[in-house]
């Protein structure tokens, strides 16, 4: 064997071990000596171990390895031996390994540590409980808190949420239930809260929320509880009241306002389609942290889903203005992680959005300046809206035109595609040809759930009722979870007056699995006004119209609050939605019904 490569196996052997002596320069300074306990017969059988890793005798060198970290009880001899099991993909020589490590060295956190990830990626669960316990028993008590918090990450990617319930349970019962004992009040709450995370993981939501309660006693200001709720929101209501007295409780002169949580809670409410509560807090967000630059642009797409378009171009104008920097200084294809979008995303999304607040005020002009700020990543977005555009100063034909051309490298590019024209078909109310696009979609793409959605929508349009209700209930038996195909289903019945009890069913389904959304709240409102319980119709209106004060949702309150003689209120929530959009089809054929003149 060559000299240099003897050098550099026995570089590699010594490296191996822990209680190697400093260096000559580290002497120099002062640094304490501390001698070896590499004699010459173990620092033979280390490089034995090594040279047969290197040719390939794992096994061999797995053992060499081991027996030299049992006879040292080197911790660091014990990790080599783990490694070159793990690198081999020998499960049960690592935790072998592992497991001679955590008792030649009790205390040693890392070794039980390497027992729990090893048995987590044999899908053990049930033989973690034990190591994980003396994993958080040996962290200094001023930490625990955040390595306890760490185990939500560390088991996100287990699919047995059960089974990691199951794990957590017994190990964090007592830090949980030991505050003001043997345990600081943050090591608690990040006991309960963890827990509700893997409660909520597992589809116990009721046990999730019982979590955040108990945590929300202990520290009303933890933020961590606060998030937790936050994320409980969509699944049950009654979570939201923890995020709220946690707002309520911030010191209005608190140096450090609780904005990050505010701006959390703004995009749950937002998912929810809640705008009209979403946008007070973005706007206490960017008045109190306005380095929070996201609030902006989501304060934006508010502004413009409220039809709000003069508010709109005014905070994208204030984001784009602070994001300058961000922009110029941050590499186009770097971002904070894989889901979030870069700073120059960011601008296209801004640049997009006062394109469509142009839009609104119908300046074509300025809409198409913004456009053609975008870059060409964004081809298929920036050709849809530049169509609608044409469409809407009456060159639908050039229009279809333009997105006809757009090139089609994938599937996904030719389903996007047809999409945006039944879009912008929909938009200038030509459903017959929108129809006719969705059927030629279907026929490439014959269980796509969108698009069967979009083709049920036209079917209504065309009073096809028949085959609209064949669509959804396909989609229904594709996606037992399209909360919007039992919505549309139930909404249609509920208008024609038809199966009432059956719609319904349909809507109350449609509310379990999108709690809270304006739009499903609406509906069951529409049909609790069919069955002639205008009470209840206008309880429920009213909480959807609040929530988003839509054309249609006011169309509908208006008149059963019209025809329950309420005709002052009825009157202004129709004045207020036709100041917004006085062309809604809905509302001019609601007014003209009922022969009312604003």
């Amino acid at each position: 064997m060559p000299v240099f490569r003897l050098a550099a196996l026995a570089f590699l052997a010594c490296t191996s071990l822990s209680a190697i002596a400093r260096s000559t320069d580290a002497a120099d300074e002062g640094v304490p000596i501390i001698n070896s306990a590499l004699d010459a017969p173990l620092f033979y059988q280390l490089l034995v171990g090594e040279i047969e890793l290197r040719d390939g005798d794992v096994g061999t060198a797995y053992q060499v390895l081991l027996d030299a970290a049992r006879k040292t009880g080197d911790e660091r001899l014990f990790r080599r031996a783990t490694e070159v099991a793990l690198q081999a993909k020998a499960g049960e020589e690592a935790l072998a390994a592992v497991r001679a490590w955590r008792t030649a060295v009790p205390k040693s956190g890392e070794a039980h540590r390497y027992e729990v990830q090893i048995l987590l990626a044999l899908n053990r669960l049930a033989d973690v409980v034990a190591p994980l316990r003396a994993t958080l028993a040996l962290v200094p008590a001023d930490e625990r808190a955040d390595a306890i918090q760490s185990l939500t990450a560390f088991f996100g990617r287990t699919a047995d949420r059960q089974g990691v319930v199951a794990v957590l349970e017994p190990v964090l019962r007592p830090y949980a239930e030991a505050s003001g004992s043997t345990e600081p009040a943050a090591t608690a709450v990040a006991a309960w809260v963890t827990l509700g995370r893997a409660r909520q993981a597992a589809g116990d939501v009721a046990g999730a929320l019982e979590a955040a309660r108990r945590g929300a006693a202990l520290a009303p200001n933890a933020e961590s509880v606060a998030l937790l709720a936050i994320a409980l929101m969509r699944a049950t209501p009654d979570a939201e009241g923890l995020v709220q007295r946690f707002l309520a409780a911030e010191p209005p002169a608190a140096p450090t306002p609780r904005s990050a949580v505010r701006l959390v809670y703004a995009r749950a409410l937002a998912l929810s389609q809640r705008y009209v509560e979403a946008t007070p807090q973005l706007e206490t967000v960017t008045r109190d942290a306005p380095q929070l630059l996201d609030a902006w642009l989501t304060l934006g797409a508010l502004y413009l889903e409220l039809r709000r378009p003069a508010d709109a171009e005014a905070v994208l104008r204030e984001f784009l203005a602070r994001s300058q920097k961000d922009v110029q200084e941050t590499p186009a294809a770097a971002a904070e992680d894989d889901d979030a979008a870069t700073p120059a995303q960011r601008q296209v999304q801004a640049y997009l959005m006062l394109a469509q607040a142009a839009e609104q005020r119908r300046d074509f002009k300025a809409a198409e300046a913004w456009l053609a700020k975008v870059d060409g990543s964004e081809a298929l977005t920036v050709q849809a809206r530049r169509a609608s555009l044409l469409a809407k100063q009456g060159k639908l034909g050039e229009a279809r035109e333009l997105l006809r051309r757009l090139p089609e490298r994938s599937p996904e590019e030719a389903r996007a595609k047809l999409l945006a024209e039944a879009h912008l078909l929909r938009e200038q109310k030509q459903w017959a040809a929108a129809h006719g696009v969705l059927a030629d979609a279907l026929r490439r793409f014959p269980d796509d759930a969108d698009l069967l959605y979009e083709q049920a929508m036209m079917a209504e349009k065309l009073d096809r009722f028949e085959q609209m209700e064949q669509l959804l209930r396909r989609i229904i038996a594709l996606k037992p979870d399209h909360a919007g195909a039992y919505n549309a289903l139930g909404y249609t019945l509920a208008d024609r007056n038809e199966r009432l009890a059956e719609a319904k069913a349909l809507i109350e389904r449609a509310l379990l699995l999108t709690p809270g959304d304006p739009f499903l709240v609406d509906s069951l409102g529409w049909v609790e006004y069919r069955l002639g319980n205008h009470e209840v119709a206008i309880q429920w209106l009213r909480q959807a119209y609040r929530a988003r004060p839509d054309t249609e949702i006011a169309a509908h309150l208006g008149e059963v609050l019209w025809v329950a003689g309420q005709r002052d209120e009825a009157r202004k929530v129709w004045a207020e939605a036709r100041a917004r959009d006085a062309g809604n089809d809905l509302l001019q054929s609601t007014l003209a019904r009922l022969k009312v003149d604003l």
